[in-house]
């Protein structure tokens, strides 16, 4: 007796299965990104999980995990990647605002020989700052740190 998948098949409208098909044969996207949509596709036709681990060179796992993101997220988030563990930013928005603001100004304007920044003085002057501008989670610097975290 054959065996048959307790898996829910993938129901796709007419619209997702127009982007798949246009994103399974593009050039421009990335390779992990077609490479779901034709596992979608080939798992929406009734195929197996072997046999597209089979036909794309890929293994069972990752067609798994495709699939099961699929029916549990949709088929646009299945084709994303999910966000990564990461270090944690450390500057908030207001911070991050600042010190691009900071960049955009001339360094002579703020009292500085230089016509344009460098690293370091930027550093500097953003370090000896910060605590006036009210961006303490700019800079380590201004903690006592000594490295950026951005």
């Amino acid at each position: 007796m054959p065996f048959t998948s307790r898996r829910a098949q993938l129901e796709l409208s007419s619209e997702d299965k127009e982007l798949l098909t246009r994103l399974s044969q593009s050039r421009s996207e990335t390779a992990a990104k077609v490479q779901r949509a034709q596992v979608l596709l080939r798992y929406h036709s009734g195929e197996t999980i072997s046999s597209i681990a089979r036909a794309l060179l890929t293994n069972r796992p990752k067609v798994e995990r495709c699939v099961s993101k699929a029916l549990e997220l949709g088929v646009r988030q299945a084709l994303c990647d999910l966000p990564g563990r990461g270090r944690r930013k450390v500057m908030d928005q207001a911070a991050q605002a600042w010190v691009v603001n900071l960049a955009c100004q001339k360094p002579k304007d703020l009292g500085y020989a230089q016509e344009l920044w460098t690293t370091r003085l930027l550093a500097k002057h953003v370090q000896s700052h910060c605590k006036a501008a009210g961006a303490t989670r700019v800079w380590p610097g201004c903690l006592g740190g000594r490295y950026p975290r951005f």
